[in-house]
């Protein structure tokens, strides 16, 4: 099994790149977002391999970070959810992003790949909402307020402040977090009118 290629970007096609190790040529398939942050032929390159052994071919699946590869391995724990899909999920959003997709049950933002519809968007922020704090990376943070929001299980002053800076047209994911830097400087007891000012101020930054 193939788990990390280290060499020298040969060819970058739609869907996958080329990696020369050593004289030989590895076709490792990338999320379109990977793709566009991996360099130009000639550059050297790591990729974290995610290897896919089939009667009638070898597919090797390349990212920029073991998270990442994490994720598109979690994805495909969901019904419906095979390596195209978890490759477009991973395309739109980021390992953090999908984490507090998750955590605010937020299937809009998922369903904004290209393959993934409403059914099965519902079925990866519901089947993955227990696990994706563990892979939350950068997003840890905050994930546990986001959870508490996705749940409706949130402080009603909490709830309001988050509801109320959505409907100024920032996303759930902006207003989450505005609003957790809000508790951290307002205090716990802070009522919602406190954390919206709070909070304006954090995404005005």
């Amino acid at each position: 099994m193939i788990g990390k290629l280290k060499g020298t970007i040969d060819e970058i096609g739609d869907d996958h790149v080329v990696v020369d190790v050593h004289g030989v040529g590895y076709v490792a398939h990338c999320s379109s977002r990977t793709l566009s942050r991996i360099g130009s032929p000639g550059e050297a390159v790591v990729l974290f391999i995610e290897t896919y052994v089939r009667e009638d071919q070898l597919r090797l699946f390349g990212f920029l970070t073991a998270l990442e590869r994490e994720w598109f391995r979690l994805l495909q724990s969901v019904q419906g959810v095979g390596s195209k899909v978890a490759l477009a999920v991973l395309s739109v959003l980021t390992p953090g992003e999908l984490a507090n997709a998750i955590a605010l049950q937020d299937k809009t933002s998922v369903s904004r790949a290209p393959g993934v519809g409403p059914k099965v968007a519902v079925r990866i922020v519901t089947e993955l909402k227990n696990k994706a704090p563990a892979f939350a990376g950068e997003a840890a943070a905050n994930i546990g307020l986001k959870q508490e929001l996705g749940e409706g299980v949130a402080a009603a002053p909490v709830a309001d402040a988050v509801s109320a800076l959505s409907n100024l047209g920032y996303s759930r994911d902006q207003a989450a977090n505005a609003v957790a830097a809000a508790l951290k400087n307002g205090g716990e007891g802070a009522d919602s009118a406190k954390l919206i000012r709070l909070g304006l101020k954090e995404l005005a930054r």
